[in-house]
């Protein structure tokens, strides 16, 4: 399953399912480009107790995106990482 990489707010219901309000949790982003393939682990998402979907905000997925692009520029083909805000 994939997150969505979005900006989300505190209290907001699923846009999949439409049946739960999502609440935090973590989600593995999978982000595929040309021949990179990079997973981030543990990244600070929203996500519905009843479908699962998982919604990262804006902040945070700007900071992964920018992981990857860095990532990306030393032709890395895999790249397995924990989530860190720094």
């Amino acid at each position: 399953m994939g997150a969505r990489l979005q900006a989300t707010e505190e209290d907001m219901m699923c846009v999949v399912c439409r049946q739960a309000e999502t609440e935090m949790g973590q989600a593995t982003v999978v982000l595929e480009r040309g021949g990179l393939t990079m997973v981030v682990k543990q990244v600070p998402a929203r996500v519905c107790p009843n479908c699962g979907e998982e919604y990262v905000d804006e902040a945070v997925a700007r900071l992964v995106l920018r992981r990857a692009e860095e990532v990306a520029r030393y032709g890395t083909l895999v790249e397995i990482t924990q989530y860190t805000a720094a």
